[in-house]
């Protein structure tokens, strides 16, 4: 199939990917796109602080229900038909989302939003995995890396400047002459290329699959925006979201067509790479939110200063992740994903010693130097992952990649959170260096030291965190790389 694609649609293929390399872009965009407006709109809308949060909330809830329903929509329809069915269904949600002027109408169009956002980014990566020979997968996902890393990473900066100078309508109403004009390109450009097996609907597995999923990125979700795991409504979730998800697995194993196919872990490179990229995309995540974080509550510094303090190592990503694609087809997975990660630790551990003196180049030097380890190691470990795939299951393993990194993200989210808050609040004073301040002094000193050492700690995890990466970097094999050597020597 991908060599009959190649020979015909080859002059066609470089336009198709660009298109959905910007579709996709677009969407992930969205994710944090919001990040530092919600005070505005809590404002303008009059709502509060647990209320607005399901601006963000519901479309990564929405996102993550639709992303495991993408393998059966990709075999079912066609690919240009699906792409600008999904991209359409996002603009609709943005011009709602737009033009909303109460809370409940901006929430349906971002709910609108996620479930076309949700099918592009699996789409894209399966069109990559049919028409993008293997010994040349590396360079093209590394372009799809700029997609999962800088898409987020960018958000808040541009949503900081954005707020600053307009309404927040603004940024929906920036996004919307793209929409309009991708949808146009998409039409001329995106050709059908995906196997289409039309399996049968079962209703049961998209509805497990919906609550399982959902359910854990709910819980995980709300733990992570402070509520803890304590909380009645994490406990229920995450329980009832494993449970259902289970159920989901069981029945998937039993149907001939399965709506997601689980035997893509059966693959031994597949199942470490994706175990490692979950790491990777906690790692990332986690110390997108915690970071500006600290600049606000202990610094000072506006969203906008924080937002900006990331900026650099989001450019880094975005431009390295094409560059170590080409490394990737050249050296194989190993060479690049080992070291990235040791940066990545390294650089992690730097941050197990923030003050309230650490100044603004440091933070943003030491995170683009982390940035650029994360990109040694995100992509091509996904695509090592990804080559290992069956072609007929190409749809579901892009899927089920897609899916676990949601479900990373917002796991890495909250056990950062969690650790960070508890780290906090067991923190002991030292009540000797408090004896000469007066008891307000001392209230303030006590309190600020309690985040710094909530902080710190919650990067010595991420640390950890790392380096078993790093370790299980070590087992990856990829396989292709191995055959050309053995076909050299």
């Amino acid at each position: 199939m991908s060599q009959q694609v190649n020979q015909t649609e080859n002059l066609k293929i470089g336009p198709m990917l660009v298109v959905m390399l910007v579709g996709a872009f677009v969407g992930i965009l969205n994710e944090t796109l919001l990040a530092t407006a919600l005070p505005s709109i809590m404002e303008d809308l009059g709502v509060t602080q647990n209320k607005v949060q399901w601006l963000t909330t519901a479309f990564l809830l929405t996102n993550g229900i639709m992303i495991p329903i993408s393998a059966f929509l990709i075999e079912t329809f066609s690919t240009r038909k699906l792409f600008l069915t999904a991209f359409s269904i996002f603009g609709i949600g943005t011009l709602i989302a737009a033009i909303a002027h109460t809370f409940p109408i901006l929430l349906a169009g971002r709910v609108v939003q996620a479930a076309g956002s949700g099918i592009m980014l699996p789409l894209m990566m399966t069109v990559i995995l049919t028409v993008i020979p293997k010994e040349r997968r590396g360079f093209t996902m590394g372009m799809a890396g700029i997609v999962i890393s800088f898409g987020p990473a960018i958000g808040p900066t541009l949503s900081g400047w954005i707020v600053e100078h307009f309404e927040w309508r603004a940024l929906f109403y920036v996004v919307l002459p793209i929409v309009v004009l991708t949808v146009i390109l998409a039409f001329f450009a995106v050709k059908n290329v995906t196997r289409i097996s039309k399996p049968r609907i079962d209703i049961l597995s998209i509805l497990l699959s919906s609550f399982g999923f959902g359910g854990l990125l709910y819980g995980f979700s709300t733990a992570g925006e402070g509520g803890g795991w304590s909380e009645p409504k994490v406990i229920i979730s995450l329980i009832a979201g494993a449970i259902i998800l289970t159920l989901f697995i069981i029945r998937q194993s039993r149907l001939e067509t399965p709506l997601l196919q689980f035997k893509v872990f059966k693959f031994r490179t597949f199942t470490l790479g994706l175990i490692i990229t979950m790491i990777v995309m906690m790692s990332m995540i986690g110390a997108e939110m915690v970071l500006p974080m600290y600049m606000q509550r202990l610094r000072g510094f506006s969203p906008l200063e924080s937002g900006l303090m990331l900026l650099p190592g989001a450019i880094l990503m975005g431009l390295m992740s094409p560059i170590t694609g080409m490394l990737f087809d050249k050296f194989g997975v190993r060479k690049l994903a080992v070291p990235g990660l040791a940066i990545v630790a390294a650089t992690t551990f730097v941050f197990t010693n923030l003050t309230t003196e650490t100044s603004f180049a440091f933070l943003s030097t030491i995170y683009a130097i982390r940035m650029l380890g994360l990109a040694m190691a995100m992509m091509p470990v996904m695509t090592a992952a990804l080559n290992e795939i069956p072609d007929d299951w190409n749809a579901h393993g892009s899927a089920m990649a897609n899916t676990m990194q949601q479900v990373a993200g917002s796991i890495g989210t909250a056990i950062l959170f969690t650790v960070l808050t508890t780290s906090a609040n067991n923190y002991e004073p030292d009540t000797a260096a408090l004896v000469n301040l007066s008891q307000a002094e001392a209230a303030q000193q006590i309190t600020q030291n309690a985040s710094l050492h909530g902080f710190n700690n919650a990067f010595l995890f991420a640390s950890i965190l790392s380096i078993a990466g790093m370790v299980i970097a070590l087992f990856v094999v990829d396989k292709d790389k191995q055959k050309k050597e053995k076909i050299a020597a």
